[in-house]
């Protein structure tokens, strides 16, 4: 049955614009997710609306609330949008050009510590591709492309996603000089009872994270943290407390020491993640293998004695 052209009056910018808005609960956030400005998601929502003949949003003190028809719509909005990212992953991996955009998902310690030497690498031989970093510590969603790569301490189970692992490391406890030479260099947990730590998250999300892998932070003891961890390890450079973090990170850090070494370490993997669809593409396939071989050989160099 061929469907009825006359009744589709909407350009997929206005619904693209509704769905945003939908899911980041403002026009600004909107606006930030789809990299254009809060009057025109603003202008693309109304001119849906008036196409459609119905009010898809009601104002609220803190943002926007879906109305009855906006809420009916939004699963078969959503179900467009998923559409609208197969087409363009599918164009994406039969693509053989290599000039254009690759995005790379990395959490923000490694694009603060690791990527910049990346970078310069990618511009050196590439020149061509523009590289978006998106810095994040949530893991993307690459099946959404959210990103087309994404560096990651986890593998990823999705058939549809492939990973490799680039390199085995550990985490482990440490302090600034500044603060051992206040405070002393503690080896074991009992001997840092009254000391503080510095938490990457929540404190009873970090005792508790902890707990898991058979340490036992003293109760009461994580004073300061932020879910931005380079600001948390900021905190632990200024000698504001015990901050753990990866051996990698740590040896690039001046006036950084071990402490608690009698504590367990703990696991930290690099995996490189991106779409089996997108392997094929030239583009991504370029930044990929470089990405292998710079993480290669900076895992090499942070493992020599």
């Amino acid at each position: 049955m061929a469907l009825n052209w006359s009744a589709i009056d909407f350009d997929w910018n206005q619904v693209r614009a509704f769905l945003a808005t939908a899911e980041e609960g403002n026009l600004s956030g909107a606006a930030r997710a789809l990299g254009t400005t809060q009057p025109t998601i603003g202008r693309q929502v109304t001119a849906l609306e008036r196409a459609l003949g119905v009010s898809l949003f009601e104002r609220t003190g803190r943002g926007l609330v879906l109305t009855p028809s906006g809420a009916d719509m939004l699963a078969d909005v959503r179900a467009m949008g998923e559409a609208a990212a197969r087409i363009s992953l599918i164009a994406a991996s039969r693509s053989e050009e290599v000039a254009g955009r690759v995005a790379i998902s990395v959490s923000d310690m490694m694009a603060i510590n690791i990527m910049p030497d990346i970078l310069a690498v990618l511009s050196d031989n590439v020149p061509e591709i523009e590289v978006e970093l998106i810095v994040t510590n949530d893991i993307s969603d690459l099946l959404r492309r959210e990103a087309d790569i994404a560096i990651r301490h986890v593998s990823s189970p999705e058939p549809d996603l492939i990973s490799r692992k680039i390199n085995h490391g550990f985490a482990r406890f440490y302090a600034s000089e500044s603060f051992v030479a206040r405070h002393g260099a503690p080896t074991r947990m009992s001997e840092a009872r009254d000391m503080p730590f510095i938490g990457f998250g929540a404190p009873q999300v970090m005792v508790d994270e902890m707990a898991k892998r058979g340490i036992a932070l003293p109760p009461g003891s994580v004073k300061l943290y932020s879910g931005a961890i380079f600001a948390a390890w900021e905190m632990v450079r200024a000698g504001l407390g015990i901050g753990i973090m990866s051996d990698e990170v740590a040896r690039r850090t001046d006036g950084i020491v071990p402490v608690l070494q009698e504590e367990p370490t703990l696991p930290v993997d690099m995996w490189l993640v991106t779409h089996r669809e997108l392997r094929t593409s030239r583009r991504i396939r370029v930044v990929w293998d470089i990405l292998v071989e710079e993480l290669t050989r900076q895992a090499r160099i942070g493992a020599s004695p």
